[in-house]
């Protein structure tokens, strides 16, 4: 009868799907330790020259009834869902991971926590140290709002190598006195790694800027160090390059690291950058790092930033970074996108952060 037949067929067919998925797990097995030896000697998991080896190899067997496009193309998907096997595998030994550390990292900055469960922090200053006395207004000014972490760049990397480019050393004094007057902390980009023993001196936390990102030679510099890190994502990095920037850091023994979003470079030219909000969200999700938004570079314009703060906080960020100035027009740089001091105040309001913030204000200055 037909219908037996159909009936034996498909048992012998249901057999065979059994002998094919336990080859196809005895290969997984086999390329996820291909894999791991690897990435214990540093190589890609990917070889394309290997991959067209074994297609050659298959095609060459074929005897029917796929056509030889068709083959190419189920073991090309076989090869792909075998390799990320591996990278899975691979994922808990970085020490960015949420695998390897379940719960969120958070980083003191003296006596101020970040990350975890801690209210989000917010970073306010200038883009540069223009002078001692443009530092200290602006220095007293957000202590007394009661933010903790003070930024101000004091070697400026700048597009046009004939633009403003910092007062150096002299700088980092002026901010470092300031900074301890009103019981700030010190954030300040470093360029260049010989320079770490001066900003140790200077600076409570080490920032590595969007255009250093990729810069592995400070990265391991700055890994050595222990003061905190935070790290900018590259102009065009990926999420992926981003986090592996931070896994130098924490390889070299630094673990005190904070991911900031500052925005990407896109096709866009309304903004200065993009804020990529999933990318604090999938920072949050794949990494145990506290996560950074700086709202001023993200778009370059100030009306913009309300809206892209409150969005960075809707993700997930454990802190906001924004410019503040005493007279934005006459800045050397950044003038379209830092805050006046009035306007400064309109933002904590509107985002939030001034109820927040009230509470140390109150208990600096008792009011």
């Amino acid at each position: 009868m037909p219908e037996n037949k159909i009936k034996d067929l498909r048992q012998e067919i249901d057999g065979l799907n059994s002998e094919i998925l336990n080859l196809l797990s005895k290969r997984a097995k086999l390329a996820k330790e291909i894999g791991g030896l690897q990435t214990s000697l540093g190589q890609s998991q990917y070889d394309p020259m290997r991959e067209q080896e074994m297609l050659d190899a298959i095609i060459a067997q074929n005897q029917g009834p796929f056509d030889n496009a068709t083959l190419k193309s189920l073991f090309k998907n076989i090869f792909q869902a075998s390799m990320e096997v591996g990278k899975k595998a691979d994922k808990p030994k970085f020490l960015t991971s949420r695998a390897t550390r379940e719960e969120d990292t958070v980083v003191m900055i003296g006596d101020v926590a970040v990350g975890g469960k801690h209210s989000p922090v917010l970073v306010a200053g200038p883009c540069a140290i223009e002078s001692k006395e443009q530092v200290e207004m602006t220095a007293a000014f957000v202590a007394k709002q009661g933010v903790t972490l003070f930024r101000g760049g004091a070697f400026k990397p700048r597009t046009n190598p004939y633009s403003f480019q910092g007062y150096g050393e002299k700088a980092l004094q002026w901010a470092r006195e300031s900074c301890d007057k009103h019981g700030l902390k010190f954030v300040a980009e470093i360029m260049d790694g010989s320079d770490i023993g001066l900003f140790e001196e200077y600076v409570d936390v080490l920032q590595i800027g969007a255009r250093n990102s990729q810069n592995f030679t400070l990265l391991k510099t700055a890994g050595k160090s222990r003061k905190p890190v935070l790290l900018k994502r590259g102009l065009s990095s990926t999420i992926e390059e981003w986090i592996m920037s931070a896994e130098y850091l924490l390889s070299e023994g630094n673990s005190n690291v904070i991911l900031c979003e500052r925005g990407i470079r896109t096709y866009e030219t309304y903004t200065r950058n993009t804020l990529d909000v999933s990318a604090v969200a999938l920072a949050k999700l794949e990494t145990h790092l506290p996560v950074f938004v700086d709202s001023t570079h993200s778009g370059g314009r100030r009306d913009l930033l309300v809206p892209l703060t409150k969005a960075g906080l809707a993700a997930g960020a454990d802190g906001i970074m924004v410019e503040v100035h005493p007279n934005p027009a006459v800045a050397l740089s950044d003038q379209k996108q830092q805050m006046d001091f009035d306007q400064f105040e309109a933002f904590l309001k509107d985002t939030g952060y001034h109820t927040k913030l009230s509470e140390k204000r109150t208990e600096v200055y008792g009011f």
